[in-house]
């Protein structure tokens, strides 16, 4: 399809659309990416809430709790989307409270309340994020990710800002800071085999369809339209309402849902890249980083990050175009983006965790809820 390596960070410089060659003079047939309107609104829908919620966290970290001059909010967010902040703050008298002179902004009481809850959204959270932290070590080649890369993810998969302080001291029985070639670097210091099971497995599972290799079933089952499979391989397949397969297109699928392959906790060292189950095995790497998120999506410039340390493939970004019932890439928003397909129902999240049901618990306020909230940490400071 394409003859050279595309930078994965190029992806919103890359049009969907691969020209192929044919006989005689004939217009070349073009092969289609198709749009998925239901995430590409996610992306949409979460900029206003993004900026309220920045908002919110800059007058909560002022000292003393004192209100946040008006006079200083270009300090913070530059004089640009000083005026966008400005124009948020009248429009949402619920959530932002003007007043003084000279004047300044300051949360409602009732916002005041429900902000404080945060704390413990997190504190709930922090079993769940200790788990996770592991197993993405466990995903990693040497079990050891550098810390540039847990901060550039840490906002993605929940974790705190200050989490080399908080978190990673409470559990040294888990983790450890160690410098590797000029970088400080987070070790995975003990194995969990049972930590060593994918959120694909886990769905078999309590689908009952992990047991039939166990129990040696060997009926045949024909795969559907949508390409979805029932095999303890197969991945759950949503193609965009546009995608019409052929029949062609179904078997090669079937085969490949049928094909076996290695854990994504196994050492990739220990296979050969063009083996077709070394290659499926990567697609399931990939889906197991996008399934330890929060809202099992990542931009591409987090999920390159992991390129090294995962030995994820060289044509990552057409990795991902092949797999589009598996994956999605948009392009919306301020960054390419790349999304989990079935962790979502229509533009919603199917299950959130803690702190995303306090994000739109708070974003109820403005009279917005439902609403999948998460970015990197320049875009989304926690609220204290």
């Amino acid at each position: 399809m394409f003859r050279r390596a595309i930078p994965f960070g190029a992806l919103r410089n890359v049009r969907f659309g691969v020209r192929h060659k044919s006989g005689g003079g004939r217009r070349p047939k073009k092969k289609t990416y198709h749009r998925v309107a239901e995430l590409d609104r996610v992306m949409e829908l979460r900029k206003k809430p993004l900026m309220i919620l920045h908002l919110a966290s800059l007058i909560q970290s002022q000292p003393h709790h004192s209100p946040l001059f008006l006079r200083d909010l270009e300090k913070n967010v530059g004089f640009v989307r000083k005026w966008a902040f400005m124009a948020l703050i009248d429009k949402h008298p619920s959530v932002f409270r003007v007043a003084g002179t000279p004047p300044s902004v300051s949360l409602t009481a009732r916002a005041r309340t429900l902000a404080q809850e945060e704390a413990h959204a997190r504190a709930s959270m922090e079993s769940l994020l200790v788990t996770n932290l592991r197993k993405l070590l466990m995903l990693c080649v040497d079990c050891k990710l550098p810390l540039q890369t847990l901060e550039l993810v840490g906002p993605q998969l929940g974790l705190p800002s200050d989490f080399k302080d908080c978190l990673v001291p409470k559990y040294p029985q888990f983790f450890a800071v160690k410098p590797f070639r000029g970088r400080d670097c987070l070790l995975l210091e003990d194995w969990d085999s049972t930590l060593a099971v994918t959120a694909r497995e886990t769905r078999l599972a309590q689908e009952g369809v992990v047991d039939l290799k166990a129990n040696g079933d060997r009926r045949k089952v024909n795969i559907s339209r949508d390409g979805n499979y029932l095999g303890p391989f197969a991945f759950k397949m949503n193609f965009p309402a546009g995608f019409r397969p052929n029949v062609g297109f179904l078997k090669h699928l079937e085969r490949w849902q049928k094909l076996e392959f290695p854990s994504p906790y196994l050492n990739a060292r220990r296979f050969d890249a063009a083996d077709p189950k070394a290659r499926k095995r990567t697609v399931a790497v990939i889906h197991e980083l996008l399934s330890l998120t929060m809202e099992k999506r990542m931009t591409s410039a987090q999920l390159e990050a992991f390129h090294a340390e995962c030995l994820l493939p060289s044509q990552l970004l057409l990795c991902l175009i092949k797999h589009q019932g598996i994956f999605y890439l948009t392009n919306k928003g301020e960054r390419s983006t790349v999304f989990l397909k079935d962790a979502y129902l229509g533009s919603n999240l199917i299950d959130k965790c803690p702190l995303l049901q306090f994000y739109d618990k708070f974003m109820a306020l403005c009279g917005r809820g439902n609403i999948d909230l998460c970015d990197n940490k320049n875009s989304l400071p926690a609220i204290i």
